[in-house]
């Protein structure tokens, strides 16, 4: 950590754990849904690294097997392709972020909305989609159509009996929440195995807990669009999930125009303005992760006033003709040392 960093500490936060004595540090990490992890924790003596890589794989491999649309035999591939009309049972892990999901959707009003696959489809960013240096711009009567099968209203849960109706096309599609949602369960594995300090990351979204041992905080530098030259942040991650959603992760450039892959469901098109990257942090990484999703359909002007109104901490980096120009919400600001 250099001084030309802004140093963000946690407001509110309990402190950490103890660590238990004779506590061992260990780093694992793979491949998984298409991206990397990786997890640097202490445990306690008698924890071997194969128990603790155990408990990872398991919960990777659980959001694989019920929510991959890359899976054919995944739970979220079945139920979209099931018939027009039937009922399907989720196991709680699935409920659980549908049901967030669907929360999100309604309290963003269709800026964010699980059954937007059909059209990261059309426009070439889904699964088996064409190569990434191109684009095909969908005609209007087959985009119109394709958009006849997305709404997140056509989606009919019942929270009681955890089971969700297939309503007839609907395809459902977890990208924007599940990757954050996998980095809770894999932050719950180790709680669960006796850990008090972990840093966990999955494809760039990250959850942390406790201190290292030299008892500093799991420091994590708040990603940045390549070539900012602007000062960077640091985040003493403790308590906290951080997820960023970025235009130069994924894109095409066609005609002299950038198509992020972030479609906006309102329009069904790709979020095209001048947003490079959103960061949020939150508590939950499966909320960070919809919530950047979220804030970046808005946009810079709305996606402020939606997160100044929920307290959310964000910080929102647009794209200038100068260079990149960041704006933060009061919560984000209250963290600055």
């Amino acid at each position: 950590m250099t001084m030309s960093h802004r140093v963000l500490i946690p407001i509110d936060l309990e402190a950490p754990a103890a660590l238990p004595a004779g506590a061992v540090a260990h780093r694992l990490a793979g491949d998984t849904m298409g991206t990397t992890w990786s997890v640097q924790l202490l445990a306690p003596p008698a924890l071997t690294t194969a128990a603790i890589a155990d408990a990872i794989q398991a919960q990777l491999q659980r959001v694989i097997d019920e929510m991959s649309t890359w899976s054919s035999q995944s739970i979220i591939s079945r139920f979209n392709r099931a018939e027009a009309g039937s009922w399907h049972t989720l196991p709680p892990a699935f409920f659980t972020v549908l049901d967030a999901a669907l929360t999100m959707a309604a309290d963003s009003e269709g800026a964010f909305d699980p059954t937007v696959g059909p059209l990261v489809d059309l426009w070439g960013f889904g699964a088996g989609s064409v190569a990434a240096d191109r684009l095909s711009l969908p005609h209007p009567e087959r985009l119109a159509a394709v958009r006849q099968r997305c709404g997140w209203q056509r989606i009919v849960l019942d929270r009681e009996q955890r089971r969700v109706l297939q309503a007839g096309g609907v395809s459902l599609d977890f990208s924007g929440i599940a990757k954050g949602y996998a980095v809770d369960l894999v932050a719950q594995a180790l709680h669960e195995l006796g850990c008090a300090s972990w840093l966990v990351e999955i494809g760039g979204e990250l959850a942390g807990q406790g201190l290292k041992a030299d008892g500093q905080p799991w420091w994590v530098a708040l990603e940045r669009p390549p070539h900012d030259t602007a000062p960077g942040m640091v985040v003493a991650l403790h308590g906290l999930s951080v997820a960023t959603s970025g235009d130069y992760r994924r894109y095409v450039d066609h005609q002299g125009q950038r198509y992020a892959h972030t479609i906006d469901p309102r329009s069904g098109a790709p979020v095209r303005q001048a947003l490079a990257s959103v960061t949020v942090l939150h508590r939950q990484c499966m909320v960070a992760d919809a919530l950047a999703t979220v804030l970046t359909v808005l946009g810079e002007e709305a996606g402020m006033a939606f997160a100044r109104q929920r307290g959310i901490a964000a910080l929102f980096i647009s794209a200038q003709p100068q260079g990149y120009r960041e704006t933060m919400t009061p919560a984000l600001a209250a963290m600055l040392e």
